[in-house]
């Protein structure tokens, strides 16, 4: 197993000072599976005073759990001593913490897989738990009972998702029927932490397999009951032979690769708006699905604690995700400014993934990528003549028609009947007296 030679080094230490220590967790799972490892963690039989005593430029991170980040050179290790848990009363966090001996250790901790400990110094890999047997049947299975093992952490049932989209790996069964069973005991995580997996999800190898995932075992309708309810939502098949909306969204996050965060979430939440706005007329459609599915996904956001700035770009993405459609054909001042907007590419990808999870009709992504292109060549947009502040100094208030006040002054000054703010003044009063 190839792992850093700094790490071994940190090995070599505590064993020649006659003490136990093992590569532990992700970093061997994944070099068994001939994966680059991110991190190397370490275990010990060693106190975090020894610890501590061997390496001197060292801090204790987790005085309470025994946990030292040993910096050698230009790398820092976290080594932890062996121990075990007491109850977790709150569903994140043991009640006590006591040093223990190796097979202590790997008891307490989350699935068989990382479990494994691995002694680089003879080359050898201590499974007491069955994690080599999961890794070649390629099975997320906890070490010992599911429920005891997610009722000490309900955070742990995002992971094992995660893990199995990750890693391309089942579900044991008698696991994936305990998440199903304590789905909903996952709001007493944090939506901090309920964010970071679910973005890790959306951003790893396979979002769609995620997303299909966390609603086969039922964790989607208690964290996202917002996208469980595209499912079942029937959808025009002459734009839609996929299937209903759930199904969709599905299949354009799988048309994805390596997204941002933001992208990725704006796929997810494109078509969030279509259950709330469904009717059926001469056929199934979903009026101003993307002006409501805009402000479900503000909510979404906000409840998972999404940045401001990422907030704004998800939110965008929603709302113009069906300009699209009319891009070719609107005013050159118009299609210019949306062009030119500093996210268009995040925009013509959603548009992308959009059209190859529905009619497959990728006429207009190339025309707009082109345009795309000739537009970057050209001249960049001129400054905005008016801003925000300049409304409010005609005495509006600050909402959503701002943004259509704007943008009607944009499409004047790039067609060049305007040129001033003076004149940009002027236009906006016409326009509200004419309103």
């Amino acid at each position: 197993m190839e792992l850093t030679a700094l790490a071994i080094e940190v090995i070599r230490r505590l064993r020649d000072a006659g003490f136990a220590a093992y590569f532990v967790g992700g970093c061997v799972r994944d070099q068994l599976l001939g994966r680059p490892p991110h991190d190397v963690d370490i275990v010990t039989s060693a106190s975090p005073e020894e610890v501590l005593r061997l390496f001197p430029e060292s801090v204790t991170v987790g005085a309470k759990f025994g946990v030292v980040r040993v910096r050698i050179d230009s790398r820092e290790f976290e080594v932890a001593t062996f121990r075990e848990e007491g109850p977790y009363s709150d569903g994140r966090h043991p009640s006590y913490v006591r040093f223990a001996d190796a097979h202590s250790d790997v008891r307490r901790r989350d699935f068989t897989i990382n479990g494994l400990l691995y002694d680089p110094l003879e080359g050898r890999v201590l499974d007491l738990v069955g994690g080599l047997e999961d890794l070649r049947s390629r099975l997320i299975r906890t070490i010992g009972d599911p429920r005891e093992r997610f009722g000490e952490d309900k955070l742990r049932m995002l992971r094992a998702v995660r893990l199995a989209v990750e890693l391309d790996f089942q579900i044991a069964p008698e696991v994936a029927e305990a998440i199903q069973a304590m789905a909903d005991q996952i709001t007493v995580v944090s939506a901090e932490r309920i964010r970071e997996e679910l973005v890790r999800i959306l951003t790893g190898p396979a979002p769609g397999k995620g997303i299909r995932l966390l609603h086969e075992v039922g964790l989607l309708g208690v964290i996202l009951p917002e996208v469980q309810a595209m499912a079942g939502i029937p959808q025009p098949d002459a734009f839609h032979p996929e299937g209903d909306v759930f199904t969709h969204t599905v299949l354009a996050l799988d048309h994805l690769h390596a997204p941002s965060a933001v992208l990725a979430m704006g796929v997810l939440l494109h078509d969030v708006g279509k259950p709330p706005t469904y009717t059926v007329e001469d056929r199934v459609r979903f009026p101003r699905h993307d002006e409501v599915g805009a402000e479900i996904a503000q909510r979404i956001c906000r409840r998972l604690r999404f940045s401001n700035e990422e907030i704004e770009r998800i939110v965008a993405l929603v709302r113009e995700h069906m300009r699209f459609k009319d891009l070719p054909r609107m005013r050159p001042a118009k299609a210019r400014r949306f062009l030119s907007r500093p996210d268009f590419l995040d925009h013509l990808e959603l548009h992308r993934v959009d059209c190859l999870a529905s009619h497959g009709d990728l006429s207009t992504y190339e025309w707009a990528k082109e345009a795309y292109t000739r537009l970057s060549k050209e001249e960049p947009m001129p400054p905005r003549l008016l801003t925000g502040d300049d409304l409010i100094g005609l005495g509006l208030k600050p909402g959503p028609r701002f943004r259509e006040i704007l943008a009607a002054v944009e499409d004047e000054q790039l067609e060049g009947r305007i040129s001033t703010k003076e004149e940009a003044l002027t236009f906006v009063k016409r326009l509200l007296q004419e309103q």
